[in-house]
């Protein structure tokens, strides 16, 4: 059995309940029953819907923003691992040093440049990146160091090289969008619950109540737009920059 079944499922069976309950007591009450004296249920019912909805909607934005942050500290580590090992590698040859350089600035230029639109637009690293990284790797790990000053240097520089490929991949898997369909339904379904519930109220046309309910209906659109936006870590408005590799590598943004 599928979870979209059960989920359906156990929606329905939770509103059969509450129906069922509601028609047995209302064929149990007698006629000489004042509905005037039962305490009315519906602003109560009204104000818990919207506090929980209240409830996901910032269980939702915490959420894509972690996640956003979590995209953002991925890249500053990538860029800081790619400056350690430029600068780790001054204690070798100066050509070695040139090739590891080159290798460093020519992966950073791609990332900064196509790769990054391409994430943007379809939430995904690319193969040249993912080559060029392992050109860098292999300009590393090939290079025997010729003294013991060298081999000191030789497996903190491989153990960056691993940092950027480890922090290469949690980019990549935040590359995408965040939020599964399901919440979006949920979220989406639950807004118009809350805005519909406003009918059940009996607001009338006053300047007082029409201006509420519309800035209740536009803050809910606000935050359903904030989500959307966050939502999609390198995407969209609210995203991860590349300032970590512009502040390591002022030259290459130029």
């Amino acid at each position: 059995m599928s979870e979209w079944l059960v989920l359906t499922l156990a929606m329905a069976a939770a509103c059969a309940v509450v129906l069922t309950i509601v028609a047995i007591n209302h064929r149990r009450v007698g006629e000489d029953d004042d509905p005037t004296e039962t305490p009315d249920v519906m602003e109560y019912m009204t104000m818990m819907i919207g506090v929980v909805y209240a409830i996901v909607l910032g269980l939702a934005i915490a959420g894509v923003w972690e996640g956003r942050g979590a995209a953002q500290e991925s890249v500053r580590q990538e860029a800081q691992a790619l400056h350690e090992v430029r600068v780790r590698s001054e204690v070798w040859p100066a050509e070695v040093h040139r090739r590891i350089g080159a290798d460093v600035e020519a992966y950073v230029s791609h990332v900064i440049g196509p790769e990054w639109r391409t994430m943007e637009e379809r939430g995904e690293v690319t193969e040249e990146g993912a080559e060029l990284l392992h050109k860098l790797r292999r300009t590393v790990s090939d290079y025997r160091p010729a003294d013991p000053h060298e081999a000191e240097a030789y497996q903190p520089l491989v153990d960056q090289v691993a940092a950027v490929d480890d922090a290469r991949s949690q980019r990549s898997e935040n590359a995408g969008e965040t939020m599964p369909g399901v919440v979006w339904f949920g979220l989406i379904t639950g807004a118009l619950i809350a805005v519909g519930l406003i009918f059940t109220l009996q607001i009338r046309r006053t300047f007082r109540e029409l201006l509420l309910a519309g800035l209740y209906s536009a803050l809910i659109a606000f935050l359903l737009f904030l989500i959307w936006a966050i939502d999609a870590p390198f995407g969209r408005g609210v995203s991860a920059t590349t300032e970590p590799f512009l502040r390591l590598f002022p030259h290459l943004g130029a």
